[in-house]
């Protein structure tokens, strides 16, 4: 099962990190590097570790405002849609 669209969100994230203030950037790159690996993995993350992911990446969207949110909430499309091809739930 491929796992691209973890590493396309871990881009959109890296991306959306270079117009966010000093914190937010740090945890944005924070969660990038977190999918880029999760992506690189020779297995891929279970469903409690890509809610995990799906949960952070709410609450930062929440702390984001205009097109910086919406790249966040870009990345967490991403990562749902490759949850959705997880199975075991």
């Amino acid at each position: 099962m491929s796992r691209e669209k973890l590493a396309e969100a871990a881009d959109v994230l890296e991306a959306a990190a270079s117009d966010a203030d000093d914190d937010l950037a740090e945890r944005l790159r924070g969660q990038a590097d977190q999918l880029a690996k999760l992506a690189d993995r020779s297995s891929g993350p279970d469903h409690g570790r890509l809610a995990r992911h799906m949960h952070t990446l709410s609450d930062l969207a929440d702390d984001a405002d205009g097109d910086l949110a919406d790249e966040i909430q870009r990345a967490y499309d991403l990562v749902e849609g490759y949850r959705s091809t997880v199975s075991g739930v």
